[in-house]
């Protein structure tokens, strides 16, 4: 059974493959959050991300701010 930092890694991982799938920097991230009232700053962004310590309310409004309406979590 994986432990949580696997699950937070695994996390990370996820969000990071997105926004290089979409072509998304962290600055471009954070411009299309705060565009959708999420008030976050690129360091803070780029610190959530290394850590994979972040929410699931988090990664689902990054997700959608890139675009993503489907994610696929078998690899």
């Amino acid at each position: 059974m994986a432990d949580k930092t696997d699950y937070e890694a695994l996390a990370a991982n996820l969000l990071k493959a997105e926004l290089k799938r979409k072509g998304v920097t962290y600055s471009q991230l954070v411009e299309k959050l705060n565009a959708m009232g999420v008030d976050e700053k690129e360091v803070n962004v780029r610190n959530k991300l290394s850590r994979g310590k972040f929410t699931a309310a988090f990664l689902l409004q990054c997700m959608t701010a890139v675009g993503t309406t489907t994610l696929r979590l078998d690899g």
